[in-house]
């Protein structure tokens, strides 16, 4: 299938970016209510049922896929389960500022796994950003340590674990988005998440023990934002937006992420942000810069 235009597949990433960091609030947001499995397993069911009716207007057929790409696709709904799970598993522990900025080590991880695993870009051009990147993150996640709650380091190895769930599946789609669009990839994976995820609801209750009647306005705002938006919306844009520019390339925007987080987390939330926070979102800023031109300079050429 054709890719789509370099820059429409750039809007697509800052598009997903910037609703991730939104989602990183709402999630904390419906934790108030639902527990983790719940608002993830509500999440993906919303989200599939948006996702099909498009599917099924649009295209409406499964007849291309083969055995192979029916495994891949099984393999990929394991990197979309560990994502929504692991992520609001780990905000239970951490704030939502110092999961967001978590969150911006994605394009580190992303861009040095795609270089060592499918080598869509060389190491070299990724290895400097990188590091900007990864220091902002480090030190906004030091600085927010404070508000991060009673087990930060638990938190974090959680939301970490959700970013390179996230990781592996941005490089393992590039492949099938070869052959089939990102809507037909997008509803499947998330498919197979969603059937995972059931059984773990009797493990994982709250909504469910205390009844819908103890879900408050504002939860279910949060839960909406996260199935139309988060889920529906973004997942869709960040694959569209793979297909063109690449995972490599794509996942340094996302960087973007952690910033439209520590802002929201701040507004809506009330979480502090201090001088560390603002240097970090400068550093990470610069290293989705650094490797962007790098990478754009190896593509030009």
């Amino acid at each position: 299938m054709a890719s789509p235009s370099t820059s429409l597949a750039y809007g697509s990433v800052l598009l997903a970016a910037a609703l991730w960091g939104g989602s990183i609030v709402a999630q904390k947001m419906a934790l108030g209510s639902f527990s983790a499995v719940e608002a993830s397993v509500l999440r993906d069911l919303g989200g599939l049922a948006i996702l099909l009716t498009t599917w099924w207007w649009q295209e409406g057929t499964l007849a291309k896929l083969t055995k192979v790409d029916l495994r891949l696709l099984g393999l990929l709904g394991l990197g979309v389960l560990g994502n929504h799970l692991f992520i609001l598993m780990g905000l239970n522990y951490v704030s939502g500022a110092v999961g967001g900025v978590i969150i911006g080590s994605s394009p580190v991880v992303t861009a040095l796994l795609s270089a060592l695993l499918i080598q869509d870009v060389p190491l070299r051009a990724v290895w400097a950003g990188g590091l900007l990147s990864f220091a902002g993150v480090g030190l906004v996640s030091v600085a927010g340590f404070q508000a991060a709650g009673d087990q930060p380091l638990l938190g974090s190895l959680l939301v970490f674990l959700g970013v390179v769930s996230w990781a592996l599946y941005s490089i393992g789609s590039r492949q099938l988005m070869e052959r089939h669009s990102a809507l037909t990839v997008n509803w499947t994976t998330l498919l197979v998440a969603t059937v995972l995820q059931i059984p773990l609801l009797w493990t994982d209750r709250k909504m469910l023990d205390a009844g819908l009647g103890s879900v408050t306005e504002a939860d279910w705002m949060a839960l909406g934002y996260l199935v139309l938006f988060a889920t529906a919306i973004a997942q869709q844009a960040w694959l569209f937006g793979v297909k063109g520019i690449g995972p490599s390339r794509a996942s340094v925007l996302g960087n973007l992420t952690p910033v439209a987080a520590i802002i929201l987390s701040a507004v809506l939330l009330k979480e502090s942000v201090g001088a560390s926070e603002i240097l970090g979102i400068a550093l990470i800023l610069a290293g989705v810069w650094v490797v962007d031109r790098q990478t754009s300079k190896r593509a030009g050429g």
